[in-house]
């Protein structure tokens, strides 16, 4: 029998995370599983303009402010029944600290949406979601909130 005693929930806090989430919050009730759920910042460089370093550290400390206040609405409105769920903000790259997380925390299984970026939009930015699934030495559950009923 399949056991999956740690489902990692990675998020942006938009809109298309909190389609997801059901599918996470519906897993976690069968298996009675922990949730992991994860934001990852990624500051990027700014097209080679200069900006000052202390203006970088201000930006990335408001960033992360951001992220515990959304992280804090999404534990009280959505996990309120989830009896088992765990909170992390890191900073960094997305797929990787993905890949780390799923090593650092055991992970069994790693439930995520995709943005659906086709294209040019794709060949630029890449897609986590595409990282994760390649290199995931667990299953990866992609759901494309676009296509929901």
């Amino acid at each position: 029998m399949v056991e999956m005693h740690k489902i990692l929930f990675p998020c942006d806090f938009t809109e298309n995370s909190s389609k997801v989430l059901p599918y996470v919050l519906s897993m976690a009730e069968k298996y009675n599983s922990q949730v992991c759920i994860l934001y990852v910042d990624e500051l990027q460089e700014w097209g080679g303009h200069f900006i000052p370093h202390t203006s970088l550290d201000s930006l990335r400390q408001e960033t992360l402010k951001a992220a515990e206040k959304a992280m804090d609405k999404v534990c009280e409105e959505e996990l309120q029944n989830c009896p088992s769920f765990q909170r992390k903000i890191l900073s960094g790259d997305p797929a990787a600290e993905i890949l780390k997380n799923i090593d650092s925390e055991n992970i069994d299984v790693v439930v995520m949406g995709t943005h659906g970026r086709k294209g040019l939009d794709h060949a630029i930015f890449g897609s986590v979601a595409e990282n994760v699934v390649k290199k995931s030495p667990v299953p990866v559950l992609i759901v494309n909130p676009y296509t929901l009923r």
